[in-house]
């Protein structure tokens, strides 16, 4: 414990988080007490420049001026209230993200396996709907992401999150990431939906080309299912465009948001086309706490964030440098297999485990976070700027070196037995 510089209460906090709280986070042996643009502070005293924005929903960093004063004012009104009735700010958040989508719809959960489930009730309800119940199949990327819950599950192509929890829900087919001959084969008139994260992230960064994307895109039009893009990560400004498929030129049927969105107060959203706004039906879906009036008025906070302080561009230009700086460790470290990702949310694939680097990091100052074991994904607040990536790369590449001489002596002493 003393190795990450927690004093005696800290430690006691810890002691009794593990006592209490069930172990299904591998947590860091800190305790974190504020937070203020890219920087987290903890309760001993010690400062972290912060590259994984709470797993990307803090992507206007810590304490933000618009957030804090929407909050501070909101919570004075009301917090929640019954989705039974109205508040100034679900439609006029909707409407907006609408105006940004070219969707014509919204339904808010309070998170993004909540509005996956949603997404999967749309699809197969409009299918039975307008086809058949035999039109019920998902297919999806194998590596993909969509959630924790049953559902979601049960549609996330990553065996490893699925396993104790089956059987899972009947009719998902896997399919490889850009082997077009294969998803051709899979999409048949029995599918309801194509179910595709536009970057793949807790796959492992991975986005999806413009080739890919259009031929999903035309495969739903001919077989009558919906194309639903999952950009709960890679979403609401990430990729230095308001929504990542725009990079590749499409539109889906159905946009799924979430992470940034409601400023750190759990908010999710289903956006829908025209012809999907009533498919859900009265009373046969909700979520008690979506869409609560403080949520959505962060949300709006959120959007207004973006807009006037101009941080798509900002996340283009440093997304853009964030890149020459990982490319440059990539070409310097033979522990790193590739560099990869836009704007920001990229990745440094590494050919040894990340939490041992991780954990060394941390001690450093600087917080990092791995996906797939080796995969060092970077989810950083859009107020990142050039001289925190250079201080982060100065962390980072050391580690790296220390990494590739292990490897080296590990490989020598191997092959001397």
């Amino acid at each position: 414990m003393s190795r990450f510089n927690q004093n005696a209460d800290a430690s006691h906090m810890l002691l009794r988080d593990s006592e209490w709280l069930l172990p299904v986070y591998a947590r860091f042996p800190v305790v974190m007490d504020r937070g203020e643009g890219v920087y987290l502070f903890d309760t001993s005293g010690n400062r972290y420049l912060d590259m994984m924005a709470g797993l990307g929903v803090n992507a206007l960093g810590h304490a933000h001026p618009r957030l804090v004063a929407a909050s501070n004012d909101q919570v004075t009104k009301i917090v929640h209230l019954s989705p039974q009735y109205c508040t100034p700010y679900a439609g006029e958040l909707a409407e907006r993200l609408c105006a940004l989508s070219g969707m014509s719809g919204v339904f808010y959960s309070t998170g993004g396996s909540e509005a996956v489930e949603g997404a999967l009730k749309l699809a197969r309800a409009f299918a039975q709907q307008n086809f058949s119940s035999k039109k019920h199949r998902v297919v999806s990327l194998l590596g993909s992401y969509h959630g924790r819950t049953l559902g979601s599950l049960s549609v996330t192509g990553q065996a490893k999150y699925r396993d104790d929890f089956g059987p899972d829900l009947p009719g998902a087919d896997f399919v490889t990431r850009e082997d077009l001959a294969e998803l051709q084969a899979a999409v048949s008139d029995d599918t309801c939906c194509i179910l595709l994260e536009t970057v793949l992230g807790e796959g492992g960064v991975y986005e999806l080309s413009k080739e890919y994307l259009a031929e999903a895109r035309r495969l739903a039009y001919k077989h009558n299912a919906l194309l639903i893009l999952d950009e709960i990560q890679c979403g609401l400004g990430r990729t230095g465009k308001w929504f990542a498929y725009e990079h590749a030129g499409i539109t889906p049927d159905v946009l799924i948001l979430g992470k940034p969105l409601g400023g750190g107060v759990p908010l999710s959203a289903l956006l829908v086309s025209s012809e999907l706004f009533h498919a859900l039906g009265l009373g046969k879906h909700g979520s008690t706490l979506g869409g609560s009036p403080l949520a959505c008025r962060l949300g709006l906070a959120f959007l207004d964030a973006v807009e006037e302080e101009g941080l798509l561009a900002r996340v283009t230009e440093t997304g853009a440098y964030l890149k020459q700086r990982l490319v440059e460790l990539a070409a310097d470290n033979d522990v790193v297999e590739e560099a990869r990702g836009l704007g920001l949310i990229q990745a440094l694939e590494l050919t040894v485990p990340g939490r041992p680097i991780a954990e060394a990091a941390l001690q450093k100052g600087v917080l990092l976070n791995f996906v797939q074991g080796n995969v060092k994904r970077f989810h950083p607040s859009f107020l990142l700027e050039k001289q925190h990536i250079d201080t982060m790369v100065e962390v980072v590449r050391p580690l790296l070196q220390a990494a590739s001489s292990e490897s080296k002596q590990m490989e020598a002493t191997l092959a001397t037995r």
